[in-house]
């Protein structure tokens, strides 16, 4: 896999150099009160999402002047590699890396810590000190060109046989009711959940191929409000998916706004890890 995932071994012998940001996105009396890797500033994960849906550009974005001002305080650069982590396998942490893209970063500078908090805390030091933050200039700007797609793409991609429609979610919101020709896979199954850190690479190309996750298909990824594309689609990434889509939007718009739902149950074999 290329550097969209480090592990902490990477992250470690970066964690001086001036142009490296560690984002934390826990709640702030985790960072204050369990430790941080050192260094690392606080942004929790409410901080970077819109308090309702489309509220700004589109689903959960926060909107560019609220991202400008998190990065800002923050001490981002336009040029800064940024890693960010949580303690949830790295959904959290994967969700604020996609508003970083989405807002303009550039993608190659933006890196999931491979395990969360708790990885990172066996074998590195931790602190709860704060760090000098300086505050920079940072000029977000919302990427039209960018990965993301509308309600109208979505429903072109229903009907486009070269598209390959993703549900994120658990077994049972998937038979409840999906985009029609939806594959499910469950972002978590993407996770060794004992390591605490995503599968090895042939485990994931394989799953990926038995749900039928094709790199040269169209991939067009969706949960409920996009947290958990966002763990999905940064995998996708680091494995060299070419093409993806992300549906800010999601299931929450899709139903809200009148999209058709199909119902059913899984194929056999399919609701295992």
């Amino acid at each position: 896999m290329n550097d969209r995932i480090v592990d902490v071994g990477w992250l470690a012998e970066r964690l001086d150099a001036p142009n490296v940001v560690v984002i934390d996105v826990r709640d702030a009396w985790e960072y204050e009160g369990i430790g941080h890797v050192p260094g690392a500033v606080s942004v929790p994960f409410d901080a970077f999402r819109a308090d309702e849906h489309g509220a700004a550009e589109a689903g959960m974005l926060p909107g560019a002047d609220a991202f400008t001002a998190i990065a800002e305080d923050a001490g981002v650069d336009p040029d800064d590699e940024i890693v960010a982590y949580d303690d949830t396998h790295g959904v959290f942490a994967a969700r604020f890396l996609v508003t970083a893209e989405l807002y303009g970063h550039d993608p190659a500078r933006l890196h999931l810590l491979d395990g969360d908090y708790s990885v990172w805390n066996r074998s590195q030091p931790t602190t709860t000190d704060e760090p000098d933050v300086t505050s920079s200039t940072y000029p977000a700007a919302f990427r039209a060109d960018g990965p993301l797609i509308d309600r109208e793409a979505m429903a072109a991609a229903v009907d486009d046989p070269d598209a390959t429609i993703v549900d994120t979610r658990e077994a049972w919101e998937y038979e409840e009711g999906h985009v029609p020709g939806a594959v499910r896979l469950d972002w978590r199954e993407l996770v060794d959940t004992d390591a605490r850190t995503v599968r090895p690479e042939t485990e994931l190309r394989e799953l990926l191929a038995s749900r039928g996750i094709d790199p040269d298909d169209r991939v067009v990824l969706y949960c409920n409000t996009a947290r958990r594309i966002s763990h999905t689609y940064t995998v996708l990434r680091a494995l060299d998916y070419p093409d993806i889509a992300f549906y800010e939007g999601s299931l929450a718009e899709w139903k809200r706004e009148g999209g058709r739902l199909e119902t059913g149950d899984l194929e056999p074999g399919e609701n295992d890890p």
